[in-house]
């Protein structure tokens, strides 16, 4: 007999797998041992109340041992000789959509602007170290995107947009802990996703795939046909042009140059809502002590770095925590020498002293009197600008005390802080423009009523998160999922404006592989 129940244990008990059978079997109203194997569904851990309780859901068998899930690497046949299609950029979502073509039968040329993800070790190192940064590979541009070195969490929202769970066993099958198919908020940790990543570049190119880094798009080609123009190809930077049934547009929020090349050629963007702040940063033992209500004490050591999420409308607009980081990095993620951008990162132990996340601002397209598609690009670039002049070079961050930045004052002084190549203090509520600030000075204030402890001078602002989203969408038609006015294009994921994270890319990626595969084979 299997029967599937709730439970809900101390942290303790929960990480004892002989209290969760035992609980198991007094809810099933067994006898003490009659259970054979449990296994665990789903797991979360519940704060509300200050006895923090985690809440399992487990299959639990009378009749035969129920061993961990285990998934091996898919078998694809051999796509070599078969149509091409090209994918430019070896994100989440061009790296899925180019497995999807594999199991269509088709010959994905995926093309990548950086270097592998061993390679790009290196140019991530000149960052941390001499703040030097490499256009081409750094953390937004690479093999995996921008999501492998900056944290690899998968949680999202997005289940009408495909299937979350193939999704997640597709990254077991691949090398992810299993732990992802249960944990409510699943995670990778940024030190364990770039073997992921390589093991599906060597998994497409086995099926006779090709993957190319140091391929970056610097053109497009074009052919008309009775009233409809179509995409037939693209060209690379050392002058090789490409033909293709397809080409699939994967290249992440901050590809710029992608944007401005397609506005060359007359193909139509849309403005679209983005956010900009900053990225906040307190010692992890505080937001313990938020969200676990521990006080000065440190967290039951069964228990992992908390996390939070926060939301409230200031003014008409959401001012919100982004990609939030228990026990993690701040990361210096610009793709420009004469910019500071900043994300956070954790590793899958999540065991730094820190916790960090962004706190941003809605821009509403409709409030701003933009007249082009790429205003909001300007408008992210002259806060980065901004931001890396107010720092003095070297991806030096400019940094405010917390409170100090609520009150409108200057910090004489600054906290540790985990941001590699160093902050310096200023105004970072004078950086950014007055009904941002505000905003966010008001939403602070708004978090802290909910969550005691969360406004403290020990926490740091540190300038500036600007590429919470791209502020460009490339339209596409909602049926078949291309260009509404260029066949052959198919604009997929976060640089697109259709996803918000790796699982929404990866989804969104598979999505585009169908329907681009449909109209190839037609």
């Amino acid at each position: 007999m299997e029967r599937t129940v709730d439970l809900a244990l101390s942290p303790r008990e929960a990480a004892d797998p002989r209290a969760v059978q035992e609980l198991a079997e007094r809810t099933c109203g067994w006898t003490e041992g009659e259970a054979r194997g449990v296994r665990i569904l789903k797991r979360s851990i519940d704060g509300r109340s200050r006895e923090v309780r985690v809440r399992l859901r487990v299959t639990v068998s009378s009749d035969r041992p129920l061993p961990p899930v285990t998934i091996d690497k898919p078998v694809h046949t051999s796509v070599s000789g078969k149509p091409p299609v090209i994918v430019v950029g070896a994100g989440p979502a061009g790296l899925f959509a180019a497995l999807r073509f594999i199991e269509l039968g088709l010959r994905p040329i995926v093309l990548e602007r950086g270097k592998d993800v061993r390679a790009r070790r290196h140019d991530l190192a000149a960052i941390t170290q001499r703040g030097v940064i490499d256009p081409e590979s750094n953390y937004c541009f690479g093999e995996g995107g921008a999501g492998t070195y900056s944290d690899g969490k998968l949680y999202t929202r997005s289940g009408k947009r495909g299937d979350i769970e193939a999704v997640l066993r597709s990254l077991v099958a691949y090398g992810a802990s299993s732990d992802i198919l249960v944990d409510a908020h699943p995670h990778i940790g940024t030190n364990k996703l770039p073997g992921i990543i390589a093991a599906m570049r060597e998994a497409i190119q086995e099926a006779g795939g090709e993957v190319r880094f140091e391929a970056k798009v610097v053109d497009l080609v074009f052919r008309q046909k009775a009233h409809r123009r179509i995409l037939s190809g693209v060209v690379l930077a050392n002058g090789e042009q490409l033909s293709a049934g397809a080409v699939v547009l994967a290249t992440g929020h901050s590809a710029r140059d992608v944007f401005r090349l397609l506005a060359r050629h007359d193909v139509r963007l849309q403005a679209k809502d983005f956010a900009v702040g900053v990225r906040i940063e307190h010692p992890q033992q505080i937001i313990d002590a938020v969200r676990y209500h521990t006080g000065k004490a440190p967290r039951d050591e069964h228990l992992p770095a908390a996390s939070y999420s926060a939301v409230e409308q200031v003014e008409g607009r959401g001012v919100y925590a982004f990609c939030m980081c228990p026990g993690g990095i701040i990361a210096p993620c610009a793709t420009e020498n004469d910019e500071v951008v900043t994300n956070g990162w954790s590793p899958s132990k999540r065991n730094n002293p820190f916790a960090n996340s962004g706190i941003v601002v809605e821009v509403k397209v409709g409030e701003n009197p933009w007249d082009d598609a790429l205003a909001g690009v300007a408008f992210q670039r002259e806060l980065e600008t901004a931001a890396a002049i107010a720092g003095g070079g070297a991806q030096v961050a400019p940094a405010q005390r917390m409170v100090d930045f609520v009150r409108g004052r200057t910090s004489q002084d600054l906290p540790a802080c985990s941001y590699p190549p160093g902050v310096v203090a200023r105004r970072v509520d004078e950086l950014l423009p007055p009904d941002i600030a505000r905003r966010l000075r008001v939403g602070l204030e708004m978090f802290s009523s909910k969550m005691r402890g969360y406004l403290t001078n020990e926490a740091i602002v540190v300038a500036v998160e600007s590429r919470t989203s791209t502020p460009v969408r490339i339209p596409r038609d909602p049926s078949t999922l291309a260009h509404p006015e260029v066949d052959g294009l198919y604009p997929s994921g976060e640089g697109a404006g259709y996803a918000g994270g790796i699982m929404s890319a990866a989804m969104d990626g598979i999505r585009v592989a169908d329907a681009a595969a449909a109209a190839v084979t037609a």
